[in-house]
C-alpha cells in the first residue's frame, strides 16, 4: 500500500514538531515547510523545506512534487516574538490563504488548521462554545480569526475542500517553553510564584499529544467544522502552581499581587515595551477561560488524557534538566526557547 503523504506547515516549531514526529511514527511521509531550520531534517520519510508560506512559488512547487492527502497548518507568528506587525498579519492571514489555495489547486481536499483561544480576551464564567462569537483584542487573535474566515470563504467557493479548525488553549508538553520558561525559572530558583488576585481563576491547557491525536482523527472526518479542544478537570492557577512546586521539591511559594494595580502595571510595561506580556495576557491573567469540548468528543470521539498539572510537570522537568542549553538557543521557534523576561526580572529580584 502506498504511503500517504501530508504537508505540515510550521513543523520546525513546538507543536508542529510534535505533530510531524507523530505522523512519521504513524507511517506517514511528511513534508515540513518552515522559516526555521528543521532539527529533524534527514529523518526517514521526512522532507524538510526552509521557506516562507507566503511564497506562492515555493508552495506550487511543493504541491507539484508531492501527492499530499492532507495539509496540517500549524505555522503562525506569535505577538511576543515578532516586532513587525505586518509580518505577523501577512504570515498568519495571507500565508493561511495561500496554503489553502495551493492545496485546492492541487486537488487536496483536507486541511486541518490550528487556531487559538486568543479569539477571546475575557472570562465567560462558563465553558466557551463554538457558538460564542469571537472578540479578539490584539493582533495575534485578530489574525487567527481572519485566517479562519479566509478558510471559510474558500470552503464556500470550493465545497469539495474540507477544513477543520481546532481552537486550542496553550499547548503544553515536554519541551514547551516560551513564556512558561519564566515561570519555570522562578520555581527552579525557589522564588515566589505570583498570581494576580487570589489565584482562584481556572485556565485550560491542552496536552500536545492529545492535540496531535485530534489532528489524526480529522483525517477521516468528512466535513468542515470548528472544534474547541482542551483538558478536563481544570484546576485553579494557584492550585496548579502549588502542585508543580511540590512535585519539583522547590522552596517556592505562591503569592498574590493585588489585581487592579498589577494589571495597570502590566499595561504600562507593555506600552513601554519592557515586558514580554501583551494585551491578551494582562486581560486574561486573573480571568478564567475553559472551552466546552462536547462537540469534538461527539463528532470525533476524542478525549483528553492529561490534566493541566501532569502536562505542566512534564514541561517543568524538561526545563530543569536542560536549562543551560535552553537559554543558549537562538535559531528556534518562539515556543522552543525561553522568552526574554524584560521587567519581570525585577520582580524575580524582589521575590
Amino acid at each position: 500500500m502506498r504511503t500517504m503523504e501530508v504537508l505540515v506547515t510550521g513543523g520546525s516549531g513546538f507543536f508542529g514538531g510534535v505533530l510531524k514526529r507523530r505522523l512519521l511514527k504513524e507511517g506517514y511521509a511528511v513534508t515540513n515547510i518552515d522559516l526555521v531550520r528543521d532539527e529533524d531534517a534527514g529523518a526517514e520519510a521526512l522532507t524538510s523545506v526552509q521557506g516562507d508560506i507566503r511564497d506562492a512559488g515555493i508552495l506550487a512547487a511543493l504541491f507539484a512534487e508531492h501527492n499530499f492527502t492532507a495539509v496540517f497548518h500549524c505555522a503562525a507568528m506569535l505577538a511576543h516574538d515578532v516586532k513587525d506587525q505586518n509580518l505577523l498579519w501577512t504570515s498568519n492571514v495571507d500565508g493561511t490563504r495561500l496554503v489553502a489555495q495551493a492545496a485546492i489547486t492541487a486537488g487536496v481536499r483536507k486541511m486541518v488548521n490550528i487556531s487559538s483561544n486568543c479569539l477571546w480576551a475575557e472570562g465567560f464564567g462558563r465553558p466557551v462554545t463554538e457558538a460564542d462569537e469571537p472578540a479578539p483584542v490584539e493582533l495575534y487573535g485578530k489574525s487567527k480569526l481572519q485566517a479562519e474566515r479566509e478558510l471559510e470563504a474558500l470552503c464556500r467557493q470550493h465545497p469539495e475542500f474540507r477544513v477543520v479548525s481546532l481552537r486550542c488553549p496553550t499547548i503544553i508538553d515536554s519541551g514547551r517553553l516560551g513564556l512558561l520558561a519564566i515561570l519555570f525559572e522562578f520555581i527552579q530558583d525557589g522564588k515566589k510564584v505570583w498570581v494576580v488576585g487570589d489565584g482562584s481563576n481556572r485556565y485550560q491547557f491542552i496536552y500536545a499529544q492529545d492535540l496531535a491525536t485530534a489532528c489524526l482523527l480529522c483525517l477521516t472526518y468528512e466535513k468542515s467544522n470548528i472544534f474547541h479542544i482542551g483538558s478536563d478537570s481544570v484546576p485553579s492557577m494557584r492550585g496548579m502552581y502549588e502542585s508543580v512546586i511540590r512535585a519539583a521539591g522547590s522552596a517556592s511559594r505562591v503569592a498574590s499581587l493585588p489585581r487592579g494595580p498589577a494589571i495597570a502595571m502590566m499595561r504600562l510595561a507593555h506600552h513601554l515595551k519592557i515586558s514580554p506580556l501583551g494585551p491578551y495576557h494582562y486581560r486574561m491573567i486573573a480571568e478564567s477561560f475553559v472551552f466546552d469540548t462536547q462537540r469534538i468528543r461527539k463528532e470525533l470521539g476524542w478525549t483528553p488524557t492529561l490534566t493541566n498539572e501532569e502536562m505542566m510537570l512534564r514541561a517543568f522537568s524538561y526545563y530543569s534538566g536542560n536549562r543551560k542549553a535552553i537559554h543558549a538557543r537562538t535559531d528556534v521557534s518562539a515556543h522552543s526557547k525561553a522568552a526574554p523576561m524584560g521587567v519581570i526580572r525585577l520582580l524575580k529580584w524582589l521575590s
